[in-house]
């Protein structure tokens, strides 16, 4: 991999030494060589750009195009924890207590952790049509999987894995949870489609994520439309 940083002058040596304490310890959790990069002055904001180059074969590949009428969504881990968790940062202005249950959503945002063994796994036993990771939040990648395709999905809104931390947030800000983690990013848990048929394909796949968890949360459609249903109706 090559990374290129943009500096603003009021970066102080003390965060960028943790800025790459961070970088450098993920890339080598993953086996990642940082081979080459660039560094220069920025008037602001702080950029960073990171290129990852390798080779995969062909077969085990991962995209975004293989959606079908009837395939399952599922989504690892649990959403809205990251948006929620800038949302604090945003309005509260430091990192919460230990005991305090934003403490994981900030966590959550300010140290991401890819999924990289759980999509190579599943890639390497091709259980999956599909697969797309949720760094722009999961709306918009169910979207990304199925609208190109002229395809369209129903998500179900009591599947949403939301955990109590980040539905406790969004409430509190007057903001339907359900609707926040949606449009929320930076979560990079990973969307898949797989076909209902047959059966072992959901309890396989539930095995090569772990220890993440696995939820369904909705089915691709054959019509372009994008629904969101709850209890009381479609929206």
């Amino acid at each position: 991999g090559v990374l290129s940083l943009f500096l603003p002058p009021d970066l102080t040596l003390d965060d960028l030494d943790r800025l790459l304490d961070g970088l450098l310890g993920l890339a080598g959790q993953h086996h990642l060589e940082l081979v080459g990069g660039n560094l220069t002055r920025s008037p602001g904001p702080l950029c960073i750009d990171i290129t990852a180059i390798g080779t995969v074969r062909r077969r085990t590949v991962l995209t975004r195009k293989g959606a079908r009428p009837g395939d399952g969504l599922y989504v690892t881990g649990a959403i809205g924890n990251a948006a929620a968790g800038l949302e604090w940062l945003k309005t509260q202005g430091q990192t919460p207590d230990t005991g305090n249950e934003m403490a994981s959503c900030v966590e959550r945002f300010l140290r991401p952790e890819p999924r990289v063994r759980a999509g190579l796994r599943v890639g390497r036993n091709r259980v999956a049509t599909s697969a797309m990771d949720l760094s722009d939040g999961l709306a918009d990648a169910v979207t990304q999987l199925t609208q190109p395709l002229g395809l369209g999905a129903i998500v179900e809104a009591d599947a949403i894995p939301l955990q109590d931390a980040a539905r406790h947030w969004f409430a509190a800000q007057d903001r339907d949870p359900i609707v926040a983690a949606l449009s929320g990013g930076e979560d990079y848990e990973l969307l898949f489609t797989l076909p209902d048929r047959p059966r072992s394909r959901a309890h396989l796949l539930a095995h090569l994520v772990k220890p993440l968890s696995v939820t369904r949360i909705g089915t691709v459609t054959n019509t372009p439309d994008l629904l969101l249903r709850r209890p009381e109706g479609d929206e």
